[in-house]
């Protein structure tokens, strides 16, 4: 993790700096700012738009849903809860902003510049006459490429792998087991399609939305913002469950997906599954609730204060 750490450290930036030259360029070959912003939307019917909008809106949930979930992998190795917490509210969700504007505009400005749109970075970067603009460009969307793949993609399953099997598999190993299983996987064929690609988004929404609805009621609802450290560490503690099974907690995510993915084979209920990361949320997280209260004893006896649960795995 540490160098994964000095990794992310510079290549968060390069390819942020490099990305802006790139705006700066469209900016300039397409005269301005202005004609870049100025065409307006294609989609003036209110039904027309939210076709489009609420599936997409559901994708970009799907999509930053994996590092939601597995955000702790991250957030357990900070120096304090104000560290993670600025990391979460301020550093991220701003980078990301900027990275999608600045993309918008990029795009935008392909169209006056080469008579077509060309959102694909390595297509675009092909169209550069300068060998030596080429390779620099090229070089930073694999460095752009590596960075994401391993903070969002590697890492999570890579100390799943290793906690699975802590005999047998360390986080090298998983990572290497991570990276053939999405080679198998033929991530590009889901990017052949956009239609294909924010369908896929949206299927798999409606589990994640389910994972996240019963973690966060667990934790912020049930438990008061409270773990009982000791537990986490012996076999027979506070979350025991079942022989090692919380059978509710598996009912209400199992229940949540099912209802948020029907639409996916029936048409009927085709309108909640283009909702389906806040239709596995609700649902989900609404059943373990009413499933699990009473049961869940909190308290200074039991928990810990916040400011402690980011160290605490």
């Amino acid at each position: 993790m540490e160098l994964v750490r000095r990794v992310e450290r510079w290549a968060a930036p390069f390819v942020l700096v490099m990305t802006a030259v790139l705006l700066v360029w469209a900016i300039r070959r397409a005269d301005g700012l202005g004609p870049i912003m100025a065409s307006g939307g294609k989609l003036t019917e209110t039904g027309a738009f939210f076709a489009v909008f609420v599936p997409s809106l559901t994708g970009a949930i799907g999509f930053w849903s994996t590092l939601s979930l597995n955000m702790p992998d991250f957030t357990r190795f900070g120096q304090s809860q104000r560290a993670q917490v600025i990391g979460q509210t301020v550093a991220l969700p701003s980078t990301m902003t900027v990275f999608a504007g600045m993309g918008i505009m990029i795009t935008s400005a392909t169209v006056l510049i080469f008579g077509r749109v060309i959102s694909d970075p390595i297509e675009l970067g092909g169209t550069f006459g300068n060998h030596a603009i080429v390779g620099v460009a090229m070089f930073t969307v694999v460095i752009a490429t590596l960075a994401v793949n391993i903070a969002a993609n590697v890492v999570s399953p890579a100390n799943d792998f290793a906690n699975a099997f802590p005999s047998r598999i360390d986080f090298k190993l998983g990572g290497l087991i991570t990276g053939l299983f999405g080679i198998a996987m033929q991530p590009w064929e889901l990017l052949a399609n956009p239609a294909r690609y924010i369908g896929w988004l949206v299927g798999y929404s409606g589990s994640l939305g389910s994972i996240a609805g019963v973690l966060i009621v667990d934790y912020w609802i049930l438990r008061k913002c409270a773990l009982d450290l000791a537990s986490l560490y012996v076999a027979d503690g506070t979350y025991r469950y079942r022989q090692g099974w919380n059978f509710k907690a598996i009912g209400a995510t199992l229940a949540g997906a099912l209802v948020a993915l029907a639409g996916m084979f029936w048409e009927p209920m085709r309108p909640i599954y283009n909702w389906s990361w806040f239709v596995g949320f609700g649902l989900a997280g609404g059943l373990y609730w009413l499933m699990m209260r009473g049961t869940v004893v909190t308290g200074p006896h039991v928990g810990v204060p916040r400011a402690n649960v980011v160290l605490s795995r």
